[in-house]
């Protein structure tokens, strides 16, 4: 099963907002229309929205018609620039959008089409590398018996590739560890509903899943061993953005005694950015509150907040476990020796 797959003249991908009463694959034949799959959600997770944004360039780049490079690059840069406003948060996006623009401006004029396309399957393989070398490592941190609670949804079909959190707990799994998965639903889409329980299930890992608001409880009775998410982007002081309500997580462990693992690639760290405070948070749609499945459940005209993410301080992170190591104090330090 491939969550994203270039096909030349078009984009093949699973629309994440279908899963899982029916697995249904979507052909995306322009630039535009990857852009509208990011901003639906149809494409999610931070190394995926890279991945798709990657190949959505290369799709783009293939109907431009200039005479020389300058035009060229012109006009590509307004596809990049539609990119760029597809979703704010994570920063995999920007990454990919960056090393595009690299490839065309190396490239010669008359392979510079076929460069792009290079490209972006290397950013894909890149992050298929990345997740399944840092599931390994993050999985010694996971012992034999382990309860793991997991928030949002951090696995292949947010990764493009095999996942971050779930990819930890799948590669404990195939360890031989007998480990146990609690999957938070994830208000207000219900990724964890949907998506993360669908996933473990597919893997034949045991997961119980609860409200949001039951975390507490479960942690505070002591049936949680460890709490395993991904990221969406962390700050140079190792700051961590990720789903809302990771925050109140990291709070709960810290407060209960334990672990809170952060599962992420290096592209998904940002030294631009000093701290968490500076990592801009998108406000989606309010009737993605007020509403469940086009149901309206709230009263008409109620008021409501809708932020997608929140900001997790690093004082409150256990360890950051990326494809090239464990880290566990020292962020800035640490972040500049693995992105040399």
């Amino acid at each position: 099963m491939k969550p994203i797959e270039y096909l030349g003249n078009k984009i093949k991908i699973i629309d994440q907002t279908k899963l899982p009463g029916k697995l249904v694959f979507v052909e995306l034949h322009s630039y535009t229309e990857v852009v509208a799959a990011i901003k639906s959600l149809k494409v999610r997770g931070a190394p995926a929205i890279g991945v798709a944004a990657a190949y959505g360039i290369a799709l783009g780049a293939q109907n431009i018609k200039a005479q020389n490079k300058a035009r060229f690059l012109s006009q590509l840069d307004k596809i990049l620039r539609a990119f760029a406003s597809a979703r704010p948060t994570a920063v995999n996006i920007f990454r990919a959008i960056d090393r595009m623009k690299q490839a065309a401006t190396v490239a010669d004029f008359a392979t510079i089409k076929q460069s792009l396309i290079d490209e972006a399957k290397a950013i894909h393989a890149d992050e298929q590398a990345a997740t399944e070398r840092l599931s390994r490592i993050g999985a010694e941190l996971i012992k034999d018996g382990f309860v793991i609670l997991t928030h949002c949804n951090a696995g292949p079909l947010a990764t493009a590739g095999y996942g971050t959190a779930l990819g930890v707990i799948k590669a404990a799994a195939k360890q031989g560890k007998k480990i146990e998965a609690i999957a938070t639903e994830t208000r207000p889409l219900l990724q964890g509903t949907r998506l993360t329980t669908w996933e473990l299930m597919q893997d034949d890992i045991p997961v119980t899943l609860i409200t949001d608001s039951m975390a507490g409880y479960f942690i505070n009775r002591g049936k949680v061993n460890c709490v395993l998410l991904g990221a969406d982007r962390i700050a140079a002081n190792g700051d961590t953005a990720n789903k809302i309500g990771s925050y109140t997580l990291a709070v709960l462990a810290k407060e209960n005694g334990i672990p809170f693992y952060v599962a992420a690639p290096t592209s998904t760290i940002d030294l631009s950015l000093k701290s968490g405070t500076q990592i801009p948070i998108e406000e989606r749609d309010p009737e993605e509150v007020t509403s469940i499945g086009g149901i309206r459940l709230a009263p008409k005209g109620v008021k409501a907040a809708n932020p997608a993410f929140d900001i997790t301080p690093h004082k409150y992170i256990t360890a950051i476990i990326t494809e090239k190591g464990i880290i566990t104090k020292l962020y800035t330090e640490r972040f500049k020796e693995l992105l040399r």
